[in-house]
């Protein structure tokens, strides 16, 4: 075993009615890619929080090389070795990559930047990771991967000894993900603590040679190594119970058209689609990167305006310039970028769930039944078994996995008959996944018809009756549940034929 190096001892933290840690334990050796697991709400990111310095331990202590160590903000864990790169990448868009890297510590005499050093040394550490990046461009022009690149760099910048990495992988293409793994080996091989957060198993069990389970906000187990550990007993430490078959896909009724859009063209999308959606069926879309998956859904959520085409509701045809149109009409729609795009983050559990069907129980349209809203909450918090210590609690303050259940409580709320969900599941852990499948199964017994977006294959595969699949921002083919098989999915998704060996990577 490599020399330990960063040690957490008896850590803890509280918040206001909430315990996020409790007597957490655990050491990571030099050299050694650590995996840390746990459900949504485990106290993976509050961990990650205290070694970056964003918080202070309440209680406990965290050593590097045998040295106990208090961070007061962030910047004296950058400047102790310590570098946390979030699935939120935290990049200022509108400033160049080069001055992203040395943000902080710009090259610079008698107060004048030295732009000639900065590009200078910006392009030395790009080059180490292989990447051709300008240094001068805008961070928001890159490319999701490239921005995680420049992340990495920023942190090798600094010499950063402990590299954690939470749910790097998220917006990842197969390609993309391979090449981040070379470089964590490559890390590992110089002797860096490397920290790694996901929830896909494979990952963890490729990458990965030690492993660290939190359950509730406490230490559970530490695995020094995995060649010995399988997938069902981590997630038994995780959740707490085993879980064998987390979609359990049960085939149901459809009943007759819900939705059908015919000919819709439109932002994103180079071919007009035309697909078809019962009441009670589960239709998946499933594509790479790029696909126009997503800039589908939002041209029938009236997000953006097509340009031509028709979408009809139970017959009736619409034409939504607004998502309030769609909205009034059983539309609905659980965007992929549940933060930026899902909630209201300023706001309460409550406010969140309420936030739309309130304008059919408020007096006057402004005056808030305040009596309604705590009851309509209460009511969804315990039906969708939503982690949160009161509905006051920020939503902000929740799990990922929690969040996602607060907007689906949001459209439970409405007159539901189409419910599109955009990666309904990314960065969400088994327990949850499984939680989730369950609302969406109930909704398609009671008649809505369910659009899912992913690119889990598995999961579209697992939960779906049918699978239309889209490439390059083109319908390519709708698959029946009984047709389907990874192979012929990634055949139609893949714009060139790849090796077997390809496909098996895209199918993980």
């Amino acid at each position: 075993m490599s020399p330990e190096f960063l040690r957490f001892e008896s850590v803890g933290k509280s918040f206001p009615g909430v315990r996020a840690l409790d007597g957490v334990s655990f050491g990571v050796g030099e050299g050694s890619v650590h995996a840390l697991m746990g459900e949504n709400g485990a106290g993976k990111s509050t961990l990650l929080k205290i070694l970056s310095g964003a918080y202070e331990p309440s209680e406990g202590t965290l050593s590097l090389d045998g040295k106990p160590v208090v961070f007061r903000s962030t910047a004296e864990a950058i400047e102790a070795g310590v570098a946390v790169i979030y699935q939120e990448l935290h990049l200022a868009r509108e400033l160049s990559v080069a001055e992203n890297l040395y943000l902080g510590h710009l090259p610079s005499r008698f107060g004048v930047v030295n732009r000639t050093q900065l590009l200078e040394s910006a392009r030395k550490q790009l080059d180490l990771l292989g990447e051709d990046i300008d240094p001068r461009a805008k961070v928001g022009s890159l490319s999701i991967a490239q921005r995680q690149m420049v992340e990495i760099a920023k942190a090798l910048s600094r010499d950063a000894k402990v590299i954690a990495f939470d749910e790097p992988t998220s917006s990842l293409t197969t390609r993309e993900t391979e090449r981040l793994f070379a470089l964590i080996k490559e890390l590992q091989s110089q002797g860096r603590v490397i920290l790694y957060v996901s929830h896909r198993m494979e990952e963890i069990f490729q990458i990965c040679d030690a492993a660290t389970v939190l359950r509730d906000g406490r230490h559970v187990e530490t695995y020094a190594t995995l060649s010995n550990v399988t997938v069902d007993t981590l997630i038994g430490k995780m959740v707490g119970r085993a879980i064998q078959d987390i979609f359990h896909y049960e085939p149901r009724p459809h009943g007759e058209v819900a939705l059908e859009v015919d000919g819709i063209v439109g932002l994103g999308l180079r071919e007009p689609v035309s697909f078809s959606v019962a009441k009670g069926e589960i239709v998946g879309f499933f594509g790479l990167v790029g696909a126009g998956r997503s800039e589908l859904l939002k041209l029938i959520y009236g997000a953006e305006i097509p340009v031509s085409g028709t979408i009809k509701i139970d017959g009736r045809t619409i034409a939504p310039r607004h998502p309030s149109d769609s909205i009034r009409a059983g539309i609905v729609l659980c965007p992929e970028d549940r933060k930026k795009e899902g909630i209201v983050p300023i706001r309460s559990v409550m406010e969140n769930c309420n936030l739309n069907a309130r304008r059919n129980h408020s007096t006057f349209g402004f005056v808030i039944d305040e009596t309604w809203e705590r009851k309509n909450a209460q009511e969804h918090v315990d039906a969708l078994a939503v982690k949160t210590p009161s509905l006051a609690q920020l939503i902000v303050n929740l799990s990922g996995g929690n969040q996602q259940k607060v907007i689906l409580a949001r459209w439970l709320s409405e007159k539901v008959k189409v419910i599109m969900l955009d990666e309904p599941t990314r960065g969400i852990d088994v327990g949850a996944k499984s939680e989730i499948y369950a609302i969406i199964y109930g909704l398609a017994k009671e008649g809505v018809a369910v659009i899912i977006v992913s690119s889990e294959l598995p999961e579209v595969m697992g939960i779906c009756d049918r699978i239309i699949v889209m490439r390059q921002r083109r319908f390519v083919a709708s698959v029946p549940r009984e047709e389907a098989t990874a192979e012929k999915i990634l055949e139609l998704a893949l714009p060139v034929s790849l090796p077997q060996r390809e496909i098996e990577l895209a199918a993980i």
